[in-house]
């Protein structure tokens, strides 16, 4: 993969972890009981992730060690594959605990590159 298509790959990881985390602004953990509709967007939101960090290359991978790719990678797996037993505390502390590093991270990486 070309350095344009991970440094486009980096880019949709950030867009979508920033866009998880506004979806929480003001929200509870309990509101994934109740909004069916958050639940499923924080659910896309997190795959598209995911997604996104299996199209970076293992050479770009290996030059910033400091993204988790392969628990990025694995909870994107986790998603689709256990549909129907997501664990919502575990999707709430992905989006509030370890989207804030991450979204600090690829801002750095993509602002290196520009």
């Amino acid at each position: 993969m070309s350095k344009r298509d991970d440094t486009l790959s980096m880019k949709h990881m950030l867009d979508h972890a920033r866009e998880a985390l506004a979806m929480t602004e003001g929200r509870q953990r309990g509101d994934l009981d109740t909004n069916r509709m958050l639940e499923l967007a924080l659910t896309r939101l997190i795959e598209i992730i995911g997604e996104a960090a299996s199209r970076v290359s293992e050479q770009t991978r290996r030059k910033y060690p400091q993204i988790p790719w392969a628990e990025i990678i694995g909870m994107r797996h986790r998603l689709i594959h256990g549909y129907d037993a997501i664990n919502l505390d575990i999707l709430w502390d992905t989006v509030q605990l370890d989207l804030p590093p991450l979204i600090a991270q690829l801002e750095r990486i993509l602002g290196e590159g520009e």
